[in-house]
């Protein structure tokens, strides 16, 4: 083998929560894996500024996109703890899971009436959710100001710390032999059997499975050897699986009949901190334009913006002032909490806003992207779901 060739069994483009999820799976079936990260684990993906809510419920939305994403949700929100567990004994690091609810609020008569109508959608789905009066809402999180009209409680959301996880999932994919390349940019996946004009790097078809499907499509074109780097070293490898967020969308090499549209959907959030410790908050707070994280040792997660910026890194004044304001309306001693950081991430985003989970038309490229919101969320199960197509096990 060359000097500059490197071999193993599946290379996982991409080092955020998903990636290395993937990774770790992989490698309990016995696959060799390496981890191509384009810059430090956690430092640039959505999952190291994520506040980490495990909300399937809260976060259902109205339409078939809706409900593809909601199943997949409540099956990993039903993973989560004791995948959480493993992460734990396998590691010996707490990831932060916590598993306290979740209480949507709202501050006006408007937004009451789209609460009542978000509450219809999730009873006639027979999710567990249940109205709250404002006096119900404050007995249970006091620091609510007393001017909230509604509240909708989703005592089976809960939420996870990220970075905990994403150290975690380090030390798990390390341990049992993953290797893991920081600031090793993929230029492009090598694909076999088909003609040069069918390349691409833009704008093409979604053809990839979608919603957790893993069974391949019949009449694969093409099959992948592996990835080229920046440096021109190359990773042989039967099988890659991108999963680099948002810049998934972005990697060269992919015959236009592969290729998924990612974009970059940007959020700007707040970590703050109480320096009387713990007790504002012991549920997650959710609003119309935000929610407030509690990670329960006296830090809060602000968060978050959706703005259609690509790639625009700076924060801004006026994402700033919307979080905050909106958050003080509704738990005024916010205003009380000490700034620790302000963060700029980029969810990656399909055109319907649903995960793209599985193989596609070129044999031994699996997509593990799209996750838009719900990317700590699906974590567990998109882990599996990969793990079983890369070696073959049918969903």
């Amino acid at each position: 083998m060359p000097s500059n060739e490197q071999a193993v069994d599946v290379a996982v483009v991409g080092g955020g929560i998903i990636g290395l999820a993937v990774a770790w799976r992989a490698r309990q079936r016995g696959l060799t894996v390496t981890v191509l990260e384009r810059s430090a684990i956690g430092a640039e993906c959505a999952s190291g500024v994520a506040a980490g809510m495990l909300a399937p419920i809260s976060e259902v939305e109205f339409g078939e996109a809706g409900q593809r994403v909601l199943e997949l949700g409540l099956r990993s929100a039903e993973m989560w703890p004791s995948f959480a567990a493993e992460l734990s004994h396998e590691t010996d690091l707490e990831v932060g899971l916590r598993q306290s609810g979740t209480l949507v609020v709202a501050r006006d008569e408007d937004e009451a009436r789209e609460l009542e109508r978000q509450l219809a959608l999730r009873e006639s789905l027979g999710l567990p959710c249940r109205r709250l009066r404002p006096s119900a809402a404050r007995e249970l999180e006091p620091a609510l100001a007393p001017t909230v009209r509604l509240a909708l409680e989703a005592p089976e959301d809960h939420s996870v710390d990220p970075r905990p996880v994403l150290a975690a999932l380090r030390r798990a994919c390390e341990g049992s032999g993953v290797q893991i390349r920081e600031r090793t940019p993929v230029a492009r996946v090598e694909v076999e059997g088909i003609d040069a004009g069918g390349l691409g790097a833009q704008g093409a078809t979604t053809v990839a499975n979608r919603g957790g499907a893993i069974a391949a499509p019949d009449g694969s074109q093409g099959a992948v050897t592996g990835v080229a780097l920046t440096t021109g070293e190359r990773v042989c490898a039967g099988r890659v699986v991108l999963a680099a967020g948002a810049w998934s969308g972005e990697i060269a090499g992919l015959p236009a009949h592969a290729r998924v549209p990612v974009r970059p959907v940007k959020g700007q959030i707040l970590r703050l901190r109480d320096p009387a410790g713990s007790g504002l908050l012991e549920r997650v707070v959710r609003f119309e334009g935000g929610y407030l994280v509690p990670r329960g040792d006296g830090r809060y997660v602000l968060g978050a913006t959706v703005e259609e910026r690509g790639f625009e890194e700076r924060p801004t004044v006026g994402g700033v002032y919307e979080l905050l304001r909106d958050a003080h309306e509704l738990v005024p001693g916010v205003l009380e909490l000490q700034i620790e950081e302000l963060s700029v991430g980029f969810r990656p985003s399909t055109p319907d806003n649903t995960p793209v989970i599985g193989p596609c038309s070129v044999e031994g490229l699996v997509w593990a992207t799209g996750h838009h919101r719900n990317g700590i969320l699906l974590a567990p199960l998109t882990a599996e779901l990969v793990a079983e197509a890369l070696v073959g096990v049918p969903a």
